[in-house]
């Protein structure tokens, strides 16, 4: 039992940094699932298919999550992660990073770091930043 304990991270964001640090690839897979976003995306007539073009018909949306407030947060989570998926797909040199802590930001190749999951957040909750915005940010630096 010690064994196995000691084996476990101890805070709740390393299980996610060790994973990433062992399986970038596998990891940056499972971000770019946005299971959620997708479905929601999907009700609304509009597929994901990981472009700049998406994230500008995800701006155009109307925001019927925010009438749910259990489905906000995690809709929110989803978009973050789906526009870091974008980011880092279509944006040279930029790269998925896991914090020690278990956020995970995209690091541009310039060395600038987006925090994706918050600027989801507040998109989900406020409309802004305009997800397309954002990448076209991150594009430019």
């Amino acid at each position: 039992m010690d064994k196995w304990r000691r084996g476990r991270p101890t805070e709740a964001g390393e299980g996610l940094a060790a994973a990433f640090e062992e399986d970038p690839e596998g990891v940056a897979g499972l971000f770019s699932e946005c299971e959620l976003l997708r479905s929601q995306a999907a009700g609304a007539g509009l597929e994901l298919d990981d472009s700049a073009t998406s994230l500008a018909a995800l701006d155009q949306l109307l925001p019927r999550w925010r009438d749910d407030p259990e489905l906000l947060p995690w809709l929110g989570n989803d978009a973050g992660l789906y526009l870091g998926t974008v980011i880092v797909r279509n944006v040279p040199g930029a790269a998925w990073h896991v914090w020690p802590a278990g956020q995970p930001v995209v690091r541009l190749g310039s060395g600038r770091e987006i925090h994706v999951v918050e600027a989801g957040l507040d998109w989900a909750v406020n409309g802004s930043p305009e997800l397309y915005r954002m990448y076209a940010e991150a594009s430019e630096a």
